[in-house]
């Protein structure tokens, strides 16, 4: 197995991408059982913040790094919370607390169109000059309240009007075939089977 640090303190994230990659035999590690600390990620981008977070991950660690910038961007706050999803609500991060302030924001509006979108970078080293990069996107809706219990972050808040359920109230193998970090890691899958660590 390719050991592969996650730039990542995020289990669920880790375990969703574990699932992934442990089939072409790659064994992802959290970067906090290796003592890696969070990188700053003060960029307006997904790539930027993504590139960031592994290259501090690599740096500290020595090995390929693999790191994930994703967001929820909704149309009618002009793509907002984006790359601050994760403290849409400020700081400590709170799931609750962000999804009480989305639901705040829209309470007066009708387009409610939103989309996921995950950013993928994977360095073979800290100074690789070329990264691989992939990204995807999920299109939905936000509701007006949560439903569901699966998933996390937006999850609850999050229809996809096609299926008539939430992130949140799928099932977590399919979530793990159709959401935007799996879009993403299907672009990098393809990558790395033409160009391997």
């Amino acid at each position: 197995m390719t050991r592969l640090v996650l730039a990542s303190n995020n289990a669920k994230k880790a375990d969703e991408l574990s699932a992934l990659l442990e089939p072409l035999g790659y064994d992802v590690l959290l970067q906090s059982s290796l003592g890696v600390t969070e990188a700053d990620e003060p960029h307006p981008t997904f790539v930027e913040n993504a590139l960031a977070k592994a290259r501090h991950a690599a740096r500290i660690t020595g090995l390929p790094a693999l790191a994930d910038d994703s967001g929820l961007c909704v149309f009618a706050l002009g793509g907002a919370p984006g790359v601050h999803s994760a403290r849409f609500a400020g700081d400590p991060k709170s799931d609750a607390r962000n999804n009480e302030l989305l639901l705040s924001r829209l309470a007066d509006c009708d387009d409610r169109r939103a989309f996921f979108s995950c950013t993928l970078v994977l360095l073979r080293h800290a100074d690789d000059p070329q990264p691989l990069i992939a990204d995807g996107q999920w299109s939905g809706e936000i509701l007006h309240a949560p439903r569901g219990d699966n998933g996390f972050g937006y999850d609850p808040l999050f229809l996809l009007p096609e299926m008539g359920q939430t992130a949140a109230e799928l099932d977590g193998a399919l979530k793990n075939t159709l959401s935007h970090r799996a879009q993403a890691m299907r672009h990098l899958l393809t990558r790395l089977e033409a160009t391997r660590l």
